[in-house]
Parts: structure tokens; C-alpha cells; sequence
């Protein structure tokens, strides 16, 4: 699915207009990037899951063609932890 499959499903859902459903999700999107942006962010959506930042530290990893060792900067990541529902939902799909 696209952004733009899921913005037509949105406003469908909602009856509301395509540009109406495009800026909700636009500020849903935005307003999950600061806060996940801040030293400790974490978005939880009940029944959906949880974002949380999560620092990576620094490592030590091999180049996969020459089999060199290479430097793995430290970096923050985004971790995504589904919710009771979503789990149940997924899991029954199959």
C-alpha cells in the first residue's frame, strides 16, 4: 500500500475529501517524527503498537565482498513493537 492508496482509504473511510484525509495523515506523520526525534521518543498507539527511539551503539562489522573489517557508527533507530491486537489480528489472518 501506498501513501496515496492510503490517503484515498482514509477519505473514503471518513467521508471526508482526498486533500482533507492527505493533511491528517501529513500531520499524523509529522507529529510522529518530533516526537520520536526527542531524546526520549516513544509513540504508543493503543491496540496498534509502540515507536520508540532506540540508540545503536558503535560496532564492528565485516565488508560482505572483501571480508574487510569496517567501523559501525553509532546511530539512533526506530523500533516498532506491535500491540496485543495487532499481534491477534495478524496471527489469525494466515
Amino acid at each position: 500500500m501506498t501513501k496515496a492508496d492510503l490517503v484515498q482509504k482514509i477519505a473514503d473511510d471518513s467521508n471526508i475529501s482526498k486533500m482533507a484525509a492527505n493533511l491528517a495523515l501529513n500531520s499524523f506523520l509529522d507529529n510522529v517524527t518530533k516526537e520520536l526525534k526527542k531524546k526520549e521518543g516513544k509513540v504508543t498507539l493503543v491496540g496498534f503498537g509502540t515507536f520508540t527511539k532506540v540508540k545503536r551503539k558503535a560496532r564492528q562489522g565485516r565488508n560482505p565482498q572483501t571480508g574487510a573489517p569496517i567501523k559501525i557508527k553509532a546511530c539512533n533507530v526506530i523500533k516498532f513493537k506491535p500491540g496485543k491486537n495487532l499481534r491477534e489480528t495478524i496471527a489469525k489472518s494466515k
